[in-house]
């Protein structure tokens, strides 16, 4: 698995339970018990996305005595979503130029 930052972040989000372990780390920290809360799956199984999360930089774990809370770290989305709005851009672009070509050729031949 390539392990640039890009490629860490996509493939951690693929997955839709650590995308909403992030949704719920949105909200605030949290243990992994808490994380663990409303998935069927053991907490080994929980562990094992956080650190797929925490290995892509899009969490950290803290620690205060016995309680290692969970944060979430927005600087991988920030970097994602800019590189996703570099090209979305560039798709912008041509899907208006595409719809006035639609538009064009529905219109028929100018008189």
């Amino acid at each position: 698995m390539p392990d640039d930052q890009l490629s860490l972040t996509f493939a951690a989000l693929a997955d839709p339970t650590r995308r909403a372990i992030l949704a719920r780390l949105a909200e605030g920290e949290a243990t992994v018990n808490e994380l663990a809360e409303p998935f069927e799956m053991s907490l080994q199984a929980v562990s094992k996305h956080l650190k797929v999360l925490e290995r892509a930089g899009l969490i950290s774990r803290g620690r205060d005595a016995q309680w290692r809370p969970c944060r979430l770290e927005t600087a991988p989305l920030e970097t994602a979503s800019a590189w996703i709005d570099r090209y979305r851009d560039r798709w912008s672009g041509r899907f208006d130029r595409l719809e006035q070509e639609i538009r064009r050729i529905q219109e028929g031949p100018s008189a």
